[in-house]
C-alpha cells in the first residue's frame, strides 16, 4: 500500500471512533503535533488513543470528507472536514472542524503528524 492509500484508508475507516482501528494504524512511536483552537498539543500514542475513546463516548458516527490529499515519498498532506452525529441527535450531522495534517508514514503506519484545526 502506498503512503497515500494508508492515510486515505485511515480516515475512511472511521478510526477516530474505533479504538481497534486506531491502535492498528498508529506506529508505536507516533507523535502528533496539533495546533488547535485550544493551543498547541503534542500527543503520543496513548494520548491519541485516549482522545479516540473520548470521541467514542460523545459521538455515534464520524465522517471525514477529504478535499485535498497529496503524497511526496513517505509524506502525505490531507485537508479534510470532520462531521459527527451525537447520541442526543443522531439524525443531524454536524461539522465539527476543518483540519490540515501532514503525516509521515513509517513501517506502513502513521508515525509523525503535524496538524492544524479550525472550528466550524
Amino acid at each position: 500500500m502506498t503512503p497515500k492509500e494508508i492515510v486515505q484508508n485511515f480516515y475512511k475507516s472511521d478510526a477516530l471512533l474505533d479504538s481497534n482501528i486506531m491502535e492498528s494504524s498508529l506506529h508505536p512511536e507516533v507523535i502528533l503535533d496539533w495546533n488547535s483552537s485550544k493551543g498547541f498539543l503534542q500527543m503520543n500514542k496513548a494520548e491519541i488513543l485516549a482522545l479516540s475513546a473520548e470521541l467514542q463516548i460523545a459521538y455515534t458516527r464520524s465522517k471525514i470528507r477529504i478535499s485535498h490529499i497529496l503524497e511526496e515519498e513517505n509524506l502525505v498532506s490531507v485537508r479534510y472536514s470532520h462531521y459527527v452525529k451525537t447520541f442526543e441527535n443522531p439524525r443531524e450531522e454536524m461539522l465539527l472542524a476543518h483540519f490540515m495534517v501532514i503525516w509521515e508514514i513509517k513501517d506502513g503506519k502513521l508515525y509523525r503528524g503535524f496538524q492544524m484545526s479550525q472550528l466550524s
